[in-house]
């Protein structure tokens, strides 16, 4: 189970949620319990039931890499590049790079918000931009990459 804390027009929500079977989902908002049915869940299950048609091994993974868009790219620091991860859970405030762009070590790659305070990112080494993997005003988890350096 999860556990978050909005703020929406000057009203603060504590909410929790829970992952049930069948593409439900337990959400609870102040107290009262919410049962739901979430898109992603749905949108899986569709992609992996035609999987078994198509190839059976092979297209297996593929519908996994595809849903979160961060798995994609993965492979690349493999051949070299390093990853910048998500040290916390937040929103994307400004990317201060672009692809292609030479960075030193302790030059600031983006701004994370967390819990109210700004965050910044950065490197932990001298390398180019070799691939920004979110935007300004998307939401991250801990641990979701962020940046590739090459």
């Amino acid at each position: 189970m999860k556990e978050f804390k909005f703020k929406i027009n000057g009203a603060e929500y504590k909410c929790a949620v829970e992952e049930l079977a069948g593409g439900k989902t337990n959400v609870t908002v102040n107290g009262k319990v919410y049962t739901v049915e979430t898109e992603a869940k749905k949108a899986a299950e569709k992609a992996a039931a035609p999987t078994p048609k198509a190839a059976p091994a092979p297209k297996a993974e593929a519908p996994k890499a595809e849903a979160p868009k961060a798995e994609a790219p993965k492979a690349a620091p493999a051949a070299g590049g390093v990853q910048v991860k998500s040290p916390l859970p937040g929103s994307v405030i400004k990317v201060l790079v672009s692809e292609g762009q030479a960075v030193k070590k302790g030059d600031t790659l983006l701004t994370l918000e967390s819990m109210k305070m700004e965050n910044a990112i950065m490197a932990e080494q001298d390398g180019t931009v070799q691939q920004i993997a979110v935007s300004a005003g998307q939401n991250v988890m801990q641990d979701d990459l962020l940046i590739v350096l090459g």
